[in-house]
């Protein structure tokens, strides 16, 4: 069963992470959206840690297509989108501006999660599209589109290296049982990043 997200307490000493999934009704302000969506947000800056891991290094590769993504962002904003359903809503809205599109184009990537991070390249793996290190990752969480295929999106809010600005991605998974399993395995790796610290 998966723990219920509690209000985030940022600390620049640790870094750890926690998974929730939970149902909720997704509402829109933009065009009366409303869907039920499943939300699981992983957090990089909870104080929870969880417990019980004992893999040394994760590391998994799934097959996604890029959406877009909204870089450069100033600092200030990101603190305007700590909860799930706030970032939900900044990115719904960034669609019907036409910032983001509703869907993604043709061409399959590979995003791989390891400890170090998150690396997104082609098929092939000649070309590396993004690096994402692990602890510039500020929150990754998924969701149904709402365009009523099945399809979820996976969103990731990063960080520069001075914290003065942040920016959004967005990629489309095949079911939520595959967005999920990112958020998974990304949550194994920060525990596998603090126990290494630890130790």
């Amino acid at each position: 069963m998966f723990r219920k997200v509690k209000k985030r307490h940022s600390s620049s000493s640790s870094q750890s992470s926690e998974i929730s999934t939970k149902s909720k009704s997704v509402d829109s302000s933009l065009g009366g959206l409303s869907r039920s969506s499943t939300v699981a947000s992983l957090d990089s800056d909870s104080n929870k840690s969880s417990a019980g891991n004992s893999a040394s290094e994760t590391c998994a590769e799934f097959r996604v297509k890029y959406v877009g993504s909204i870089e450069n962002l100033e600092f200030a904003m990101s603190k305007t989108l700590q909860e799930p359903l706030d970032l939900i809503n900044y990115i719904d809205a960034a669609q019907q501006d036409g910032e983001l599109p509703f869907v993604p184009g043709d061409e399959e990537m590979v995003l791989g999660v390891s400890k170090y991070g998150i690396k997104v390249a082609s098929v092939d793996q000649c070309d590396v599209l993004h690096r994402h290190p692990l602890y510039l990752i500020v929150r990754m969480l998924c969701y149904d589109d709402g365009l009523g295929a099945g399809k979820n999106l996976l969103a990731l809010k990063t960080t520069d290296t001075k914290q003065e600005e942040c920016s959004i991605w967005v990629y489309q998974c095949s079911s939520s049982e595959q967005a999920q399993s990112i958020c998974k395995v990304l949550s194994t790796s920060f525990d596998c990043a603090l126990s290494s610290d630890k130790s």
